[in-house]
This record gives structure tokens, C-alpha cells and sequence, in this order.
């Protein structure tokens, strides 16, 4: 039985090398059961990343190819892309004419989102608010923010029933 990951991050901005790493939200995916982890602050380290993904036999991104799995690279020196095997949802995407950020696939496709209101700027506003502001709120919607994402991968690679 495959056991599947589906990986999404957070982030206070576009540069690997002048932004920050927020969130790191996986999805593991064995069979029926799936569970959600979601690190942060001080769980956002090689370690705990690599503890998490034990296990898994595939990795799936949308766009991570380019920005989630380098900018884990570059902020946790642990390089996901040589440790598993992984699909950038993406470009099976893209094979199939869907164009756009994931917000726009999930459109296209009927996948429903219940936070459509937050894209990633207001995310990094949200965790701006939490840290400055110790805004235990906001750090709660960034978090259900990202769970949208990652759980919407899942859907996602079932729907363009990609392996």
C-alpha cells in the first residue's frame, strides 16, 4: 500500500534566501487513514521535517517543484527532492490545460475552500499578527489556511487520478 504525503508550506515572502519559513503542513495518506501535522516556530527544523515524512513513498506538491521544496532546502538545509520520490501536481496540471495558481485549479475543478477570502499575502499578514501581536486568532486561521491547501492537494491528485 503507497503511502502518500502531501506537502504545502507558509512563508513571510517569495525569497528562499529573504523570507522566512512559517508553516510546513503534511497530509500523510496510508490507505484510508490520513493525518494532519502542521509545524511551526520551533518544529520547523531538518529533523522533525525528515520524523514526519518516515515513511513515505511519494511526495505531492502544486508548484512545489519550484518554491516549496527549494525553500525548505534552503532554509532547512534537507534537500526532500533527493530523499523522495515526488509529483508537482502542477505540471499534471498543466498537461490537462488547467492554468493558474492552486486557488484557480480548485475553482475550475468544484474543489471547495472554505477560507477563499485569505491568499498568501494576507498569510503573511497573519503571521506577522501572531508573532507581533501574539494574535493566537490569526495564527489559528493561517493554520486552517494551510490545512485547506494541503487536504485540497489530496483531492486534487484524485481528480486528475494521477498515481
Amino acid at each position: 500500500m503507497k503511502s502518500r504525503a502531501y506537502l504545502d508550506i507558509e512563508t513571510t515572502g517569495l525569497s528562499r534566501y529573504r523570507a522566512d519559513l512559517t508553516v510546513i503542513g503534511i497530509a500523510l495518506e496510508k490507505g484510508s487513514k490520513l493525518e494532519l501535522v502542521q509545524l511551526t516556530r520551533k518544529h520547523l527544523c531538518r529533523r522533525q521535517v525528515l520524523n514526519v515524512l518516515a515513511g513515505a513513498d511519494e511526495i505531492y506538491t502544486y508548484n512545489g517543484s519550484r518554491f516549496d521544496l527549494p525553500f525548505i532546502k534552503a532554509k532547512l538545509a534537507v534537500d526532500l527532492n533527493e530523499l523522495f520520490n515526488h509529483t508537482d501536481l502542477m505540471y499534471n496540471c498543466w498537461q490537462k490545460g488547467l492554468k493558474g495558481g492552486l486557488k484557480v485549479v480548485e475553482q475550475i475543478l468544484g474543489i471547495n475552500r472554505r477560507l477563499r477570502e485569505i491568499d498568501g499575502r494576507i498569510a503573511v499578514q497573519l503571521w506577522w499578527s501572531y508573532v507581533n501581536e501574539n494574535n493566537k486568532n490569526a495564527l489559528r486561521l493561517l493554520l486552517e489556511y494551510n490545512r485547506e491547501d494541503v487536504l485540497n492537494l489530496r483531492l486534487l491528485r484524485r481528480i486528475l487520478n494521477v498515481a
